[in-house]
């Protein structure tokens, strides 16, 4: 049994040694573990640093991709190096090492398929009010959409197993951590959530420029999300709304056309007309996104068959 675990970088030469001091060489339930950083167009000396402290894999970017392109390479390419069990954490040493055998545990023993560490959010000193009340949020939408019971859907510390692994595929390019536990949870994946700490702040959020702009893009995230993953529900219900409204000011415009007032009323008409219209258009909208959806779960499975063929090859080989 392999373990990987996987370090998204940019720029990190400073915090990266204090990481990789307290990354496990030994874990529990593996014969291997090995390091693999993805270095996301680093400028300064990371790669140089990590293969001097015993990196054992560099997967580079020339150019910076952001966590969203760089956390699935990074996946894939620890299941190209035989991994089966992934943990991926950040270069700034948010995340305490020491719960790395508690991520992987539920997945040697079978219970989950992904484990997700679950932040303290309300006890960390240097997220600002409105982050932590985002980060609750944004983990309540998730579990509702994902059908789990994450408690922490941002946290970007998390143990995978190799088909689980295989089966996620990141749309968004803001940020993997939302989406890919939407994903896991839709794909009917076990997945658990355990209780981690974190360590002191090495540096500021790469993620959060601003608080502005984190909410900006933290709403613009979920919702992409929900339509992403909730096509059918999300045009259906506007669409009922729309067509609801229109049949009701056509019920209106009827009422005072049959008293006898309808020439004063035309304008009622026109927009009743045009409310159904629009609501019969947007559900029709609904069953083609739904169709759309459908396929897109279909060719997901289909590649996932395909990557579990090549990797059988691959060890045969």
């Amino acid at each position: 049994m392999k373990l990987i675990i996987q370090i998204p970088c940019f720029n990190e030469e400073t915090s990266l040694p204090v990481t990789l001091k307290e990354l496990p060489r030994q874990v529990t339930g593996f014969t291997k573990v090995e390091w693999l950083i993805i270095d996301d167009g680093s400028k300064d000396k990371t790669v140089e640093v990590a293969k001097k402290l015993g990196v054992n894999h560099v997967v580079r970017f020339n150019k910076n991709q952001g966590l969203a392109k760089v956390f699935p390479a990074g996946l894939e390419a620890c299941v190209r190096l035989g991994a089966d069990v992934i943990v991926n954490t950040d270069a700034d040493n948010q995340y305490s090492a020491a719960y790395i055998q508690k991520l992987v545990d539920p997945i040697l023993s079978g219970e989950a398929d992904m484990v997700i560490g679950a932040r303290p959010i309300g006890n960390i000193p240097h997220f600002s009010f409105i982050k932590k009340m985002l980060q609750k949020f944004g983990s309540y939408v998730v579990r509702k959409v994902s059908q789990t019971e994450v408690m922490d859907a941002p946290s970007g510390f998390r143990a995978l197993s190799r088909d689980a692994a295989m089966q996620l595929h990141v749309f968004n390019s803001y940020t993997y951590t939302l989406e890919t536990i939407i994903q896991a949870g839709r794909k009917n994946m076990a997945i658990k959530s355990i209780p981690v700490e974190v360590n002191e702040d090495l540096r500021p959020s790469r993620l959060v420029k601003s608080i502005t702009d984190y909410v900006k893009r933290s709403i613009f995230t979920i919702f992409r999300i929900f339509i992403l993953y909730e096509p059918f529900k999300f045009f259906i219900t506007i669409g009922a709304l729309l067509f609801s409204a229109g049949t009701l000011v056509g019920i209106r415009f009827l009422v005072y056309y049959f008293t006898g007032h309808g020439s004063g009323h035309i304008q009622s008409l026109i927009l009743a007309s045009i409310l159904c219209g629009i609501g019969f258009q947007t559900i029709l909208v609904a069953f083609l996104a739904d169709l759309v959806s459908v396929n897109r779960r279909l060719l997901e499975d289909v590649q996932f068959r395909l990557k579990r063929i090549e990797l059988s090859k691959t060890k045969k080989s």
